[in-house]
Order: C-alpha cells, then sequence, then structure tokens
C-alpha cells in the first residue's frame, strides 16, 4: 500500500506542477489553487508513505517519476522541446528508479514500518484515546 500511496503522491505533484505553469506566476486564480492544493496533498502523502519506504528511496521515485512526467506533459500539452541528451537523462532516470525498485535491498516492498515509525504511531493513537 505505501507504494500505492507514494504514485498518488506523485501523480498530485504532477497535477501541481501542470497547474503552476497554466497559473502563469499565480496570476490566474484556478490554476494556482489547483497548483496548492496538489502540492499540498503530494507532500501529505509523501510523508504517509514516509512511514515504510526509506526517504532516500522514496524521493528519488517520487522526484524521478516527476521529472519524467512533467517533461512528457510539458512536450505533449505545452509543446516544450526535448532534445536527444534530455530524452537520454530521462531514461537514465527512469533506469535508476527500476534498479531502485528490482535491485536494492533498502526498497522493502512489503516490509512492515520500521520500528521507530511504529512506536510513533503507537504514541499517536495512545494520545488520542487519552485526549
Amino acid at each position: 500500500m505505501p507504494w500505492v500511496i507514494l504514485m498518488v503522491a506523485i501523480f498530485a505533484e504532477t497535477i501541481g506542477t501542470t497547474a503552476l505553469h497554466a497559473s502563469r506566476q499565480f496570476t490566474r486564480p484556478g490554476p494556482s489553487i489547483i497548483a496548492v492544493l496538489g502540492y499540498c496533498l503530494s507532500f501529505y502523502l509523501l510523508s504517509q508513505a514516509l512511514r515504510a519506504i526509506p526517504v532516500g528511496v522514496a524521493y528519488a521515485v517520487w522526484a524521478g517519476l516527476g521529472i519524467v512526467l512533467i517533461a512528457a506533459i510539458g512536450w505533449s500539452l505545452f509543446g516544450q522541446k526535448l532534445d536527444a541528451p534530455a530524452v537520454l537523462g530521462m531514461g537514465l532516470i527512469l533506469a535508476g528508479i527500476l534498479v531502485i525498485n528490482l535491485f536494492s535491498g533498502t526498497s522493502p516492498h512489503d516490509a512492515p514500518s520500521d520500528p521507530a515509525a511504529s512506536a510513533h504511531d503507537r504514541h499517536d493513537a495512545a494520545l488520542r484515546r487519552e485526549g
């Protein structure tokens, strides 16, 4: 489930960044609101994914996929050009994400949350019961 949450965070960040471009430096209210909400949702979901995914791995995947998705949106929706080095670089980013997820031991796909996060969650639950 943390990986699904991370993917939704990436999607929200992509919507936020696309809206940021459409906001024309926050001069258009609709896209400006979407940008802010997209980023808020993205960071919240990223924080939730960090309960089970190491921060370095989560951020690498979040940032890397975000870069590739935004470049694709810029190319397809806004007519921005991508030259061969840019496409190659994004291919390397995707390859790095695959290496992390397929071969790295720091990327627990179904591992339980780390003990510190579990202790934190138990502490929060105890506070909610008391309050």
